[in-house]
């Protein structure tokens, strides 16, 4: 029907015509309560917000002169986060000279993701950004 015929039928009723699917062809227009179907989209968008899983990502910092023993806790701390559902992201921080040899942090780097590898995925492999080397690992999907 037309838009004139349309809006006299919504007129008519005391209620409005909205238009709830504009890309259908010809356009999908309804007559109800605006006020109300606004509101139950809201309603309806707030429940499905609520119904995501927010993943939390959680960071180990490393440098490339950290110890053998001082990086397994922090892998030891990162195998639990990604037990429980958590992202890691491994940053290693170059100070000073530190910079002129990314090959030592890129191996720890493969050495933490080997270690991890039962529980976790490399979701981002390593790469420098500024003075910082990193990489995300995500949890495996079971």
């Amino acid at each position: 029907m037309t838009i004139k015929e349309a809006l006299g039928i919504a007129e008519a009723a005391g209620l409005d015509l909205v238009e709830v699917a504009p890309q259908a062809d010809p356009p999908v227009c309804r007559v109800l309560d605006y006020g109300k179907f606004s509101y139950e989209r809201a309603k309806k968008d707030r429940e499905a917000r609520k119904a995501q899983t927010k993943i939390e990502v959680k960071e180990i910092r490393l440098r490339p002169k950290t110890s053998e023993h001082h990086r397994s806790f922090k892998v030891r701390d990162a195998r639990r986060w990604l037990l429980e559902g958590k992202k890691v992201l491994a940053r290693i921080r170059f100070r000073g000279r530190e910079i002129t040899y990314p090959e030592i942090a890129l191996d720890d780097l493969k050495k933490i993701a080997e270690e991890l590898a039962d529980v976790g995925i490399v979701e981002l492999a390593p790469r420098m950004e500024g003075r910082t080397m990193f990489m995300v690992l995500a949890p495996n999907k079971k």
